[in-house]
Parts: structure tokens; C-alpha cells; sequence
């Protein structure tokens, strides 16, 4: 009992033992806060990523296997392979090819020879079947997103090649295309302008390129929230690219929507993988069949490591307090030393002993631990209206919104992640303050009040 009286009374007389509440406020608040942000960024990345991908990918390499067979040149068979496991909820065909973009008229051959506008004009072609497309990816919802100049949206999302109203034809029509919203900002395209696409084709009967070019309309714009897909991709017609680009590409990769990709993504990878092998349609690689995250592993590698050194920095402010901890209760012991030996003649045992100042270290990392929590889950729940407030306040913007496209910061509060910052609080609170109370307990009580 009087363990918890005198570990409270001498929390409460010494001021100093404050610094070490709020350097564990401090750690405890800041470690919930940047790391909930972190997680938040790591989410939306991975939506804004997953956006554009499907569950799994296939890419049959472009080799003959060892029998001499050559790899399927269109993608009816893997198709119908994959569309009859019952854990697959839809597949498509894509064909794949790189481009130049340039607007039409006077100013198309200045801006490709422009060294400072050049960059911006090459750009991935992706012939797709739509119908296949949206039931496999997030395609259509891109396409339903509002445009930032609000007259580029396609008019029709489940016909997104059909020409727009804008358009008026000068004879033969041509085909339509969407392109990504950053990238038709790039350019200043509106909806109906005539676009020039330019490529060029390997032939294979003598391994040269044969230049090709043909316009297009642009139906409309696309928006995934993914920096380097809005700024670089234009969808087309899968048929329409294959005549652009000629026999014999047909396709680039298939992709494959799960029914439940959590649980059973990585089984349906390494056997659809095998079957795909046995049927003859891959060359048995396993960087043939990846999973989205496999496919992005490296983006989403990056901010994971980012979130643990992270964590491994801002752990240092816990050590800071509890050095600050150990300096304090050493100070309290030296100047207790008469309490000490009061305690012990009266027939404390030096594990009471021991036990008084470690209750000490126990209310300071409680009571510092428990704030610091409560300010950092709430602050990340609230990081965004704090960071307007704040800039509105003083005139500067903290976070830019047309940098990540996010419309706020995001944060994901991990209950976990809080418990264990929590008893890492009070796992480094304890490692500190048994020193000072071992010493404590170790004192004689003659040589506590031989100068008493």
C-alpha cells in the first residue's frame, strides 16, 4: 500500500518528472500519428495502383518452349482456360504497344523536335475489348470519374469509342480513342479534337521497323489517380490497334479478376500458372502469371520500407524519454536516500523498495503513453482538417493535392500498431527505470542515515 502513496506523492512534488510524461506524449503521439498517415498513403496507393490492374496479370513470354512449339498468337485459349476455374470472376485481352502523340495541324512536328516537350509525347496504346474490360478491372469507373475541366468526360461509359457530339467528320471517320486526363491537360485536348498517333511496326520477314501513323477522335478522358498511368496511356479498340499495328500481334497480356483474391490469390496464381504450362499456352516462367502486387511490387515496396524506417526513427523519441526517465528517477534516488532508509528501518524489503520507484517510471509511462495515444489517434483521424486550418492560417499549403491527386491526407489507424506502440512505451519506461530502482533497493539503511 504505501508503495502506490509515496510513488504518487513523489510524482506529484517533483515537477521534473513532467519531462518525462511529455517526452513519452511526444514519442507514444508521434509514432500513432506519422505512421497511421503512412498506412494511409500505402492504402491509397495501393487503390489507386490496383485501379488500373486486375488481380492477376498474364504475360506469355515471347519465346518457342523447348519442343519446339511456339507460344498462342491470340488470346482465345488462354481465355477459355481461365474463364472455366469457378474462382475466376471475369478475364480480358490486352495488346500492348508504345506510341508518339502529337496534336494535328502546324504545330505536331514542333512539339516532337521540342527537347523541352518531347518527353511528354510518348505514351503506352492499350487495345482493349470494353465489355471484358469492365468486368475485369476498375476501367469503367475511371471512366465515370469527373473531369477537373469538366467537359472531357467520355458521354457514355459502357460505349466509351463512340465519337463524340463535337465531332464532325471531314469524310471518312476516324476511330476514337480516351486518353488519360493529365495527359490530355498536357496537350490542351478537348473532346472531339483530332489526334495524331504514331508508331512503328517490326516486320518479321526482315527484323526492320515500318513506320506507322493514323488520327484519331478523342472520345474522352480517363482518371485513375495514378500519376504515371493519367499521363501516358491512351485506351483504343483492341481490334483497331491490330490493324495499326499488324499481323501478327493480336495481344500483349491477359488479365483475370477473382472472386476472392485475399484468400485465394496466390492458390488460383500457381495453378492456373501450371495448367496454363501443360496446356502449351506459356513457357512455364513463373514471371508469366504475377499477381497485381508482385506486378508493383517495387511502388509498394518502397512506401512499406518508408513506413518501417519511419517507425525505426521516430522509435528513437521513445529512447530520448527514456533516458530521460532513467536520469530523472536516478536524481529522485540520490536525493531519497533518507526516505530510503527510513522505509528500510522501518521494514520495507528492498523489493518494495525497488518496487516504489519502478511505480514511479509505471505512472509516468501510463499517464504519458495514454495521452500520447489519445492525441495521435485522434490527430490522425483529423489530419486533414488540421493541415487546412493550418494553412489557411498561415497563408501556406503544407500538403499539395495535385501532387498524389489525393483529395485529402489519408490515414489508417491501426489498433494493433497502437497496442504495440503502447507497450513499447512501457517495455522502454521499465528497461530504464530499473537501474535506478535496482540501486535503490540496494542501499543499506546505515549508510542511508549515517548522516541523519
Amino acid at each position: 500500500m504505501y508503495k502506490s502513496f509515496l510513488s504518487w506523492r513523489y510524482l506529484l512534488r517533483r515537477p521534473v518528472n513532467l519531462i518525462g510524461i511529455v517526452g513519452i506524449l511526444v514519442g507514444v503521439g508521434a509514432l500513432i500519428l506519422i505512421l497511421s498517415i503512412m498506412s494511409g498513403f500505402l492504402e491509397e496507393t495501393r487503390k489507386t495502383v490496383r485501379g488500373s490492374l486486375a488481380d492477376l496479370i498474364i504475360e506469355p513470354a515471347p519465346r518457342q518452349r523447348g519442343t519446339g512449339r511456339s507460344l498462342p498468337e491470340e488470346p482465345s485459349k488462354i481465355l477459355e482456360l481461365v474463364r472455366a476455374d469457378p474462382r475466376v470472376a471475369g478475364a480480358c485481352a490486352q495488346l500492348t504497344w508504345f506510341g508518339l502523340l502529337a496534336p494535328t495541324g502546324d504545330s505536331s512536328p514542333v512539339v516532337i523536335f521540342d527537347p523541352q516537350n518531347a518527353s511528354r509525347c510518348g505514351v503506352q496504346l492499350y487495345g482493349i475489348d470494353s465489355a471484358d474490360e469492365f468486368q475485369t478491372t476498375d476501367l469503367r469507373a475511371a471512366l465515370m470519374q469527373e473531369s477537373r475541366r469538366g467537359t472531357l468526360r467520355v458521354l457514355d461509359p459502357d460505349a466509351p469509342f463512340e465519337p463524340p457530339p463535337e465531332y464532325v467528320p471531314d469524310g471518312k471517320p476516324h476511330d476514337c480513342v480516351v486518353v488519360g486526363e493529365q495527359l490530355a491537360t498536357a496537350f490542351d485536348l478537348k473532346r472531339g479534337d483530332v489526334i495524331n498517333i504514331v508508331t512503328a511496326n517490326p516486320r518479321p520477314e526482315d527484323t526492320e521497323f515500318k513506320p506507322s501513323n493514323k488520327r484519331f477522335v478523342l472520345a474522352g478522358t480517363f482518371r485513375t489517380k495514378d500519376n504515371e498511368t493519367d499521363l501516358g496511356r491512351i485506351y483504343m479498340d483492341r481490334q483497331v490497334l491490330m490493324e495499326l499495328l499488324g499481323p501478327p500481334r493480336q495481344f500483349s497480356q491477359v488479365l483475370v479478376k477473382l472472386k476472392d483474391y485475399p484468400q485465394q490469390g496466390k492458390q488460383v496464381r500457381d495453378e492456373l500458372s501450371e495448367k496454363l504450362y501443360r496446356a502449351g499456352l506459356t513457357a512455364g516462367y513463373k514471371s508469366e502469371v504475377r499477381t497485381w502486387e508482385q506486378f508493383k511490387e517495387i511502388l509498394l515496396g518502397a512506401i512499406a520500407n518508408e513506413k518501417v524506417l519511419m517507425a525505426i526513427m521516430l522509435s528513437l523519441v521513445l529512447l530520448v524519454a527514456g533516458f530521460t526517465v532513467y536520469a530523472i528517477l536516478s536524481m529522485m534516488v540520490t536525493e531519497k536516500r533518507r526516505d530510503i532508509g527510513i522505509l528500510c528501518a522501518l521494514g520495507a524489503t528492498p523489493s518494495g523498495i525497488q518496487a516504489l520507484f519502478l511505480m514511479i517510471g509505471f505512472w509516468d509511462v501510463l499517464i504519458g503513453a495514454s495521452l500520447g495515444a489519445l492525441i495521435g489517434v485522434v490527430g490522425a483521424f483529423q489530419i486533414d482538417s488540421i493541415e487546412r486550418s493550418i494553412s489557411k492560417l498561415f497563408g501556406i499549403e503544407i500538403f499539395n493535392r495535385d501532387v498524389y491527386l489525393f483529395d485529402y491526407i489519408p490515414s489508417v489507424v491501426d489498433p494493433v500498431s497502437v497496442a504495440l506502440i503502447v507497450l513499447g512505451a512501457f517495455v522502454c519506461t521499465f528497461v530504464f527505470a530499473f537501474w535506478p530502482a535496482w540501486k535503490a533497493s540496494r542501499l543499506h539503511p546505515l549508510d542511508a542515515l549515517r548522516y541523519e
